[in-house]
């Protein structure tokens, strides 16, 4: 059974919350739209360097050149975010394995790697490199998108 998508509500991560994350929700978001699915996106770190901090400005860039809006301020996992989000989804397994570590017990969300949607691999960080890994994250974020709202929702055109 498909999910109804006013009850999916998806949290992004990876661990400053300015390269990664930013465009992965800003991609998911819009993959989502494009499909006629409003679904809530939101991210985050699970290191709290970045709190309030626009996103990396390649990161916006790559959004640009590709028409997908986004606009967010990085922010630190909180515990609360286990319960209202559906689905959290972490860039790499550093990053799953913090969040499985602050998980408190008892909160319902589903923490998984993002890409055990599709291909168990992780998103690499770009931080550090050229403009390329943030064209490289954008086009993984995509295949990610699809292959999440694939198995939450059925492929598209079903």
């Amino acid at each position: 059974m498909m999910a109804n998508p006013s009850e999916v509500k998806v949290l992004v991560v990876c661990l400053g919350n300015i390269c990664r994350s930013p465009m992965g929700e800003a991609v998911l978001r819009h993959v989502a739209k494009q499909r006629g699915l409003d679904i809530e996106v939101d991210s985050c770190g699970t290191a709290g360097y970045h709190v309030g901090d626009p996103p990396d400005y390649r990161t916006v860039a790559v959004c640009q050149k590709h028409d997908v809006p986004i606009s967010c301020a990085g922010r630190k996992i909180a515990s609360t975010d286990f319960t209202r989000f559906t689905h959290i989804l972490a860039a790499d397994e550093s990053n799953l394995r913090e969040l499985t570590r602050v998980k408190p017990k008892g909160t319902t969300a589903d923490v998984r790697l993002w890409g055990s949607y599709l291909d168990d691999k992780p998103i690499p960080d770009p931080y550090y490199g050229e403009m390329r890994g943030f064209d490289a994250v954008y086009r993984q974020c995509v295949l990610l998108s699809n292959a999440f709202l694939d198995e939450v929702f059925g492929k598209s055109g079903e």
